[in-house]
């Protein structure tokens, strides 16, 4: 079984910093695999933010998200980031944390990712 655990979620105030953490674990997890951040507002859809390939290579952003934020990962960890800065309001949300194993699926879609974490909340306030 694979557990992916995130962490580093608060409460900060517009333009504010925060770092989330999601650390993967589990006898089955494949270190080859995607990582995913998507999030959910209240009464909202959960939506992509950001993902990267297990090498660290590419990286993916939404545009809502360009330029502010940071996605990267730590290999020897089992351990992925997300560097959140100029926070916004509506950058509230629950954020998940996700993996997609080979054969790879739809980057951009939570369809394509087979393992999830439970979710940190992230609230901005204004």
């Amino acid at each position: 079984q694979v557990q992916l655990v995130e962490s580093g979620g608060g409460l900060v105030q517009a333009g504010g910093s925060l770092r989330l953490s999601c650390a993967a674990s589990g006898r089955t997890f494949n270190k080859l695999s995607t990582m995913g951040w998507f999030r959910q507002a209240p009464g909202k859809d959960r939506e992509f933010v950001a993902a990267i390939t297990w090498r660290g290579d590419s990286t993916y952003y939404a545009d809502s998200v360009k330029g502010r934020f940071t996605i990267s990962r730590d290999n020897a960890k089992n351990t992925v980031y997300l560097q959140m800065n100029s926070l916004k309001p509506e950058d509230t949300a629950v954020y998940f944390c996700a993996a997609d194993r080979p054969p790879y699926s739809d980057t951009y879609s939570q369809a394509g990712y087979d393992y999830w974490g439970q979710g940190t909340q992230v609230t901005v306030s204004s």
